[in-house]
């Protein structure tokens, strides 16, 4: 069995946007939460891994990806990505890029290792090896200053030569390849073994998927979305991959946002089409009253917007706080099943949908620039064909989550 790409995400949300990458210019993709068996991955030339890796410490990291490889070496892949956010927030105790690809190529012995800086699509522009990257307001800041990424309540970005970031998290020597070499990239990439690569337009990106495709051998490629756009730009004439239709199992909608930047504080204030209830540190206890007042709203037929509070303390570590949500959304869902489940939040996607029990998930449809709509594997037919929205925190406009709702409202 071998499945060519496989691609391992370090939270969901992301992961998820790479797996809508690849359906859309026709391959065969599928996103699975565990390693998927052979029979499992059948078919497939894409098997994406999604993994909360951008919450964990190195050690927690190192120890997952030990674990997962073993199944994934199993499927002969001959391009292995790592996918991060489009701005690599990341930092050497949490989140560790450099850490986890260190790992990886120990493990995959690539006779490339090239990282990819920027997604033009996305408003993220690499260069000279420096992030740039496009805010709500259109305004395009160095990383350093965005004033966003600055803030990050996880790993804000102090520095935007991320040959120095990802330096200071153990991937060194890294060959920098600017955009003015890139007419020069596949003699550049043939000489070279450890490489990062700029990329301010869309122009650079088809470049790179060209060398690379030149390039040939065991490739590992770390970065976000972009590098599934310059894999795929060869074939662009594929008829987009279509799942096969599955209804959702009811019209019941529920939206958590996990994610408390401004961006997603500005889409819960303007979430018109919910109750939104706010989940203060009391209500993340086992049996508190906003289960039941949820699970009450949800079987009236009303969408709910579950939100955590940007200027409360919640008193405890990210990860600990991403399992606690994890396991109120599925109290809540245990009580009142749901067939439109979203997630704004890319560190307690993958706990989320875990903590659900789901096995994989694949690619519907776009909703906005880099959030799909996506739709559950389950066992349980009562989960099976759930339709997901798993967002970024950095993802959508201000009206996203009522966008969302009225999808739900079209379908029934």
């Amino acid at each position: 069995m071998m499945a060519p790409v496989v691609f391992i995400g370090d939270d969901f949300t992301g992961a998820s946007d790479t797996l809508a990458t690849f359906a859309r210019a026709g391959w065969r993709a599928r996103l699975f939460l565990k390693p998927p068996s052979a029979r499992e991955a059948e078919g497939l030339e894409v098997v994406g891994l999604a993994t909360a890796l951008r919450a964990m410490g190195p050690d927690e990291a190192l120890r997952e990806i030990a674990g997962v490889w073993p199944s994934l070496a199993a499927l002969s892949p001959t391009r292995v990505h790592l996918k991060v956010c489009s701005t690599f927030d990341s930092h050497p105790e949490i989140g560790s890029i450099g850490a986890v690809a260190r790992a990886l190529e120990t493990a995959f012995q690539p006779d490339l290792v090239a990282v990819l800086g920027g997604q033009p699509s996305l408003g993220r522009y690499a260069v000279f090896g420096t992030l740039f990257a496009r805010a709500p307001d259109g305004v395009v800041y160095r990383l350093d200053r965005h004033p966003i990424m600055r803030n990050h309540p996880l790993t804000p970005m102090r520095e935007a030569d991320l040959t120095r970031h990802l330096a200071a998290q153990g991937l060194t020597g890294l060959t920098l390849i600017s955009a003015p070499q890139s007419s020069d990239l596949p003699q550049a990439l043939s000489a070279e073994r450890r490489v990062f690569l700029d990329a301010i337009s869309q122009v650079h990106i088809r470049k790179i998927g060209a060398a690379l495709a030149l390039r040939g051998g065991r490739q590992l490629l770390i970065g976000s979305s972009s590098v599934a756009e310059a894999l795929t730009w060869e074939e662009s004439d594929r008829i987009a991959h279509s799942a096969p239709l599955i209804a959702p199992p009811n019209g019941r909608v529920l939206v958590f946002a996990g994610s408390r930047s401004a961006l997603t504080q500005a889409q819960v204030a303007a979430a018109t089409s919910f109750a939104r209830l706010l989940v203060i540190p009391q209500a993340l206890r086992p049996g508190a009253a906003v289960e039941a007042e949820a699970a009450a709203l949800l079987g009236q037929g009303k969408p709910v917007l579950l939100h955590l509070d940007p200027q409360t303390d919640y008193a405890m570590p990210p990860e600990r706080l991403a399992a606690l949500s994890s396991a109120l959304l599925a109290r809540v869902v245990a009580r009142q099943p749901v067939g439109w489940l979203g997630i704004a939040g890319g560190d307690t996607s993958s706990r989320i949908c875990a903590a659900l029990d789901m096995s994989a998930i694949d690619y519907l449809a776009a909703i906005a620039p880099g959030v799909g709509l996506c739709r559950a594997v389950h066992g349980n037919a009562a989960m099976n064909g759930m339709r997901l929205m798993l967002k970024g925190g950095q993802m959508g406009d201000d009206t996203l989550f009522d966008t969302f709702a009225a999808l739900a409202r079209q379908d029934a």
